[in-house]
């Protein structure tokens, strides 16, 4: 390891580090800016090649170069294949792309510039017959797809062997390109983060357009022990930088990178990370390229897809709802939940905000509206993407640039992350929004009465628990959430159906379990939770000990009985619910008690919220949780 990675790792949060030369400047753009390269195969064995390109006929893949046989086509109208055409029109300078390419041409081959509108119709926008090797140059202009569209590429092998390589959509470029660094938050995933950092220095032209890479580390499982993770730090020299803090949860984490980088120069921009993700290093050059070229400073989001379920599509963009308390809301037309080997993303959809598994932030945002909100986790991507728009900065979420992070689905509802949810959800809605009392308790009692009568009664603590911290004010923030997380965990403990038991050895006899299987949703819901809630308060319930898979686990099904095991959403194991009225009556009771109180106390609560927002989000404070003395 030479002397400046030694350096670089030795960071501590006693003092801000010492930032690479490079992320001080500003950088002279090339002739021609590259906003996207030609990629034939992903970063994993686990990822389907045709979400790079889909082939006929017999052919050779390497990373950045793809070999046809004679007779073989192949095309790249594929999920990272396609250039986003109507995103690029919409919000950036850009009126006109080339796609150039190197060949290698044994007799005849054939490539198309192809186009789709809104709806997916093909239309051919340049073509070319090659008879001879050498560089290729088609050209696109971008002024037909505003509301949706994309290009890509087709290639025919028609007389010979056809090699592509050096495949790359470029731009006029700007005066000037910024500085960019990544910041990635860690806690205990030290293996997971090690290979999120090596994936990066594994690309050459990524490791040289990165400017920085801080790494902040606020676990006890430390990633500099990692032996992947000291591989890779010569790679990096100077520009990683190794930052251990106390666990302020990823807002601290993400926040200590924005902190960082903000000292240093006013004019860099920063990608946040998650450490757990199956990183695509493309996806970083495709997003600083975006913001490079966007007609005002905008944020800039990667997609996300399932890390188990790698050519699925998480959402293609979210908003928030804050009137409901709900974000991770799919915005209309959008796809959810969609393999994309199946299908493309046409239409143009606008973000509300962007999560930050992989998300970049302009420097001026920074500038003009400080830093994160001390809120430890959930709802910190949220609150900053929701004023980030305030001031007049939107995001954008961009098709076909998106890394891979654990599928949703897989984590449980019932979870301690339910008070960081409900407590964070309401901070967030003061804070941005006139929220009713009226509403927002009505609502909060009934999604409380469905935990109630499926015997999740860890869950409805958890989230009163959420509740009544919220109606302590901004003090609650204080300590940045530490006390929160520790008080949230250890409560449920208290709750037997919030503890998981391997499949093969329920705290029950197995051979007295008999599935249930669920029928419909039920029409008139109201009157069902009526019904379920009479029927578990007077002890009408099923008998005898049931089971009940994870997809059928909904409350108007569980609350049939009386003793349940349920599959973990995790598939990792079962939790074991039973009906216990002494409890539900002191839950319910509390829940009306809470209730009341928050709708009686929610306005005075918004302006304590909204005046403590300064202080919260300003440097010094960050500086008092990071241990930093100030200069």
């Amino acid at each position: 390891m030479d002397q400046s990675a030694t350096q670089a790792v030795t960071e501590t949060n006693d003092r801000p580090s010492t930032a690479p030369a490079s992320l001080r400047v500003d950088h002279h753009a090339p002739d021609r800016l590259v906003l996207q390269r030609g990629i034939f195969t992903g970063p994993s064995a686990k990822v389907s090649d045709e979400l790079y390109a889909v082939v006929k006929g017999r052919a050779h893949r390497e990373r950045l170069e793809l070999r046809l046989d004679k007779g073989a086509s192949a095309h790249t109208n594929t999920y990272f294949g396609r250039f986003a055409a109507s995103y690029w029109q919409r919000w950036t300078t850009v009126t006109e792309v080339r796609a150039t390419m190197v060949l290698d041409v044994t007799n005849r081959a054939c490539v198309r510039v192809v186009a789709s509108d809104i709806a997916g119709h093909r239309r051919i926008i340049d073509t070319a017959e090659v008879t001879a090797s050498g560089p290729l140059t088609l050209t696109a202009p971008l002024d037909q797809y505003v509301d949706g569209g994309a290009l890509w590429l087709e290639f025919d092998a028609i007389g010979g062997e056809l090699g592509i390589s050096a495949q790359t959509w470029t731009s006029t470029a700007p005066d000037h390109v910024r500085p960019v660094a990544i910041a990635i938050c860690t806690f205990n995933r030290a293996a997971d983060c090690a290979e999120t950092v090596a994936a990066l220095a594994s690309d050459a032209p990524i490791l040289e357009a990165i400017d920085a890479v801080y790494v902040v580390d606020q676990g006890t499982d430390l990633v500099e022990n990692q032996a992947r993770f000291k591989e890779t730090l010569p790679i990096f020299g100077d520009k990683l930088q190794y930052i251990r803090q106390p666990n302020l949860g990823g807002a601290g984490g993400f926040t200590r990178g924005l902190y960082e980088v903000s000292a240093v120069n006013e004019h860099a921009d920063v990608i946040l990370m998650d450490d757990d993700i199956l990183c695509e290093p493309e996806t970083v050059l495709r997003l600083n390229a975006f913001a490079n070229m966007t007609v005002a400073p905008t944020l800039v989001g990667a997609q996300m897809l399932f890390l188990l379920n790698p050519d699925y599509l998480n959402v293609g963009a979210e908003e928030v709802h804050l009137h409901e308390l709900k974000h991770g809301q799919k915005v209309p037309k959008a796809l959810r939940n969609t393999s994309m080997l199946k299908k493309n993303q046409e239409r143009r959809v606008d973000a509300g905000y962007n999560a930050w598994w992989t998300c970049l932030i302009p420097a001026e945002v920074v500038a003009k509206i400080g830093l994160p909100v001390p809120i430890f986790f959930q709802w910190d991507d949220v609150e900053y993407g929701i004023r980030a728009r305030e001031h007049g900065f939107v995001t954008v979420t961009l098709p076909n640039a998106a890394v891979w992070h654990a599928d949703f689905y897989w984590k449980d509802y019932d979870d301690w992350a339910r008070y960081f949810s409900t407590r964070n959800s309401l901070i967030v809605g003061s804070l941005h929004a006139d929220l009713d009392g009226k509403a927002i308790t009505r609502q909060l009692f009934r999604n409380l009465a469905e935990h109630l009568v499926a015997m999740q009664y860890g869950l409805v603590h958890t989230t009163l628990q959420g509740i009544e911290d919220f109606m302590k004010g901004p003090k609650i923030l204080r300590d940045g959430g530490i006390a929160a997380l520790s008080a949230a965990r250890t409560s449920r403990a208290d709750y037997d159906e919030t503890i998981k038991h391997p499949a093969a050895t329920p705290p029950v006899r197995s051979a007295d379990i008999q599935l249930r299987r669920a029928g419909g949703e039920p029409s008139r819901v109201t009157a069902v939770l009526i019904k379920r809630a009479i029927a578990q308060w007077t002890g009408r319930t099923q008998r005898g000990l049931v089971g009940v898979t994870r997809e059928d686990a909904h409350w108007w099904h569980v609350s049939l009985f009386d003793h349940v095991v349920v599959t973990d959403a995790s598939q990792s194991g079962v939790r074991v619910r039973r009906r216990d009225k002494a409890r539900a009556r002191a839950l319910l009771i509390r829940t009306i008690r809470v209730l009341r109180r928050l709708r009686r106390e929610l306005p005075i609560l918004t302006k304590q919220y909204r005046a403590a927002m300064p202080e919260l989000t300003s440097r010094e404070n960050w500086e008092r949780l990071y241990g930093i003395e100030p200069n």
